[in-house]
């Protein structure tokens, strides 16, 4: 039976952890608020630029060295490059738990190929080192501050990879933000590039001032910068409502606890 400076010093400590919670989830919410500003107002330019490549593509259709471009090149996937954004710290709930299981499940399910690993956070990368999973390269920090800089470098080397034949192709694990309470995990295959068909939306006019195939040949690699631009945004946003969520539950079962203890 505890005595009653024992029930104190735990009442004490319950405090003290829950002022800890509940100053970790403001911080959260106004880092959520920034976060979710980026997001909203980069997928309006990612849809555009889509369009954009539909309708220059369907204007470069009929060009042969359209198909030669070395980001639209198809290969046997011999070796896989799977690039995984995950938070740099911990408290967020399940939000890197989710991530990682079907970042391992996709690696299991290609056991028979070559994979490796380009982490984007320091969960991703201390997780897949304890499982001996060979790593391409690792960024930390980016979620801390999220620059266009972080995303053009991760995107040079991606295609530098592809380009060489180091790898035959590219794909991105990353929570989706949807709402404060909603993620969607999602998985896709950045490179080889699909050009979408038809136009995405309204078919345009453009007047070309290069060849189509040119203009093509330089919006490629522009449309991969944006997708792990994308990527990071939206990871960034789905960690800050994932750390909110949680920190939110703690400060909640501490009241509990408190009062339990009183």
């Amino acid at each position: 039976m505890p005595s009653l400076i024992d029930i104190r010093r735990r009442i004490r400590s319950v405090k003290n952890t829950q002022q800890l919670t509940k100053a970790l989830k403001m911080v959260s919410a106004a880092k959520l608020r920034r976060a979710q500003e980026r997001v909203l107002a980069a997928r309006p330019y990612a849809r555009s630029l889509e369009e954009m490549l539909a309708n220059v593509a369907g204007a470069a259709a009929g060009d042969e060295r359209v198909q030669n471009n070395p980001l639209l090149a198809r290969r046997e996937e011999k070796t896989i490059q799977l690039v995984v954004l995950t938070s740099d710290r911990g408290q967020a709930g399940a939000f890197n738990a989710n991530l990682l299981r079907m970042a391992l499940g996709f690696t299991e399910s290609h056991k028979g190929k070559t994979l490796q690993v380009e982490a984007v956070g320091r969960k991703g990368r201390d997780f897949f080192r304890r499982r001996n999973v060979a790593l391409s390269g690792e960024h930390l920090g980016v979620s801390n501050k999220p620059d266009y800089s972080h995303a053009k470098a991760v995107a040079d080397k991606l295609i530098e990879r592809y380009t060489s034949g180091e790898v035959d192709s590219v794909y991105l694990v990353v929570n989706e933000f949807k709402s404060v309470i909603t993620t969607n995990l999602k998985l896709r295959k950045v490179l080889p590039i699909e050009l979408p068909e038809g136009g995405a939306g309204q078919t345009l006019d453009y007047i070309f001032e290069e060849p189509p195939e040119a203009i093509l040949g330089k919006l490629l690699p522009k449309y991969v910068e944006v997708a792990i631009w994308q990527a990071i945004l939206e990871s960034t946003a789905a960690e800050h409502a994932a750390r909110m969520t949680a920190m939110d539950a703690a400060t909640t079962n501490a009241g509990q606890v408190i009062d339990k203890l009183e």
